[in-house]
């Protein structure tokens, strides 16, 4: 539509005159004619939309007024709405960084880390029922049963700092009875993160562990040496930590990796653990905030819908 910015139209009011045609078969006509009293219009165009944007114009104050409202509306639903917390598996092979990096995890987003072994400890120290029957079992120098520690992990994930923050379960499930089982409880992961290494490299992070029986801390030959000879000194190797109890830990790990990968496979990320520790985390940091975002704009989504 051409632009009229610079017309003015001018809208007269009519006086009407009905004259006999001369013609008796023909209708008589009808002339208008206008007065000299008019009305000047200027209509609407693009240049003043222009003004919208201008500060100092009334009308661009009122436009800018209605879109600050609006963006701190936004900002403010944003920052009130209740997202859904991150629930997050992450599988390694022993001497993966896994424990780093749930360190790492746990430290940027505030999410609930829950380990098996940690429950189980827990569980027995408390007395429950379940710490009971597992005792029993350990005592034994048996496995503790599947039914056991799958219902430790759903007591543990119903607790509120774990409802209201998420939860990050470690090296949990480790097989498909165990995955299976947590399914049908209705316990799945937004995410499943497995962190890939090669085997050579893991053989050399399990060898080169040393432990300080004085402090309990674990000391690496090549990667984080004892800061002085006193220390080194004193240092042993855990009898597992040998070349050929790693690699049958390593076989028995990837025999059931393999049927729990395909229960989560719709949600798994693999990340290359090769690398050091740092830029590991970067991946899944960068992982995590896309996903924590993705809530978010699914979140602002429904509450719009709703409203």
């Amino acid at each position: 539509m051409a632009c009229l910015s610079n017309l003015s139209i001018s809208v007269s009011k009519p006086n009407t005159t009905i004259s006999q045609s001369p013609h008796p078969n023909r209708p008589m006509s009808v002339s208008i004619t206008s007065t000299s009293q008019s009305q000047h219009f200027k209509p609407c165009c693009s240049s003043s939309l222009s003004l919208r944007s201008d500060p100092q114009h009334p009308l661009g104050r009122k436009f800018i007024r209605r879109r600050l409202i609006t963006i701190r509306s936004s900002a403010a639903m944003e920052a009130t709405m209740e997202v859904e917390p991150l629930k997050i598996m992450i599988s390694g092979a022993p001497a993966s960084g896994k424990g780093t990096q749930c360190e790492f995890i746990k430290s940027k987003y505030g999410l609930v880390h829950i380990a098996a072994g940690d429950l189980l400890r827990a569980e027995i120290a408390s007395g429950s029922e379940n710490g009971k029957r597992a005792k029993e079992y350990m005592e034994k120098g048996e496995l503790v049963p599947d039914e056991i520690v799958v219902m430790m992990v759903k007591h543990r994930l119903i607790e509120m700092d774990v409802q209201e923050n998420g939860w990050l379960l470690d090296g949990y499930p480790r097989s498909v009875s165990q995955a299976t089982a947590l399914e049908e409880l209705h316990i799945r992961p937004d995410l499943f993160i497995l962190l890939d290494v090669s085997e050579e490299i893991l053989v050399e992070r399990v060898v080169g562990r040393r432990l300080d029986p004085v402090t309990g801390k674990i000391y690496h030959l090549k990667y984080s040496p004892p800061q002085n000879e006193e220390i080194a000194a004193r240092l042993t190797q855990r009898f597992d930590d040998t070349e050929e109890k790693v690699k049958l830990r390593l076989v028995t790990y990837h025999k059931n990796l393999e049927s729990v990968l395909s229960i989560y496979n719709d949600v798994i990320v693999e990340v290359d653990g090769n690398l050091p520790k740092e830029e590991v985390f970067e991946r899944i940091d960068s992982i995590l905030s896309s996903l924590r975002q993705k809530k978010l704009k699914t979140e602002s989504i429904s509450s719009v819908a709703t409203h």
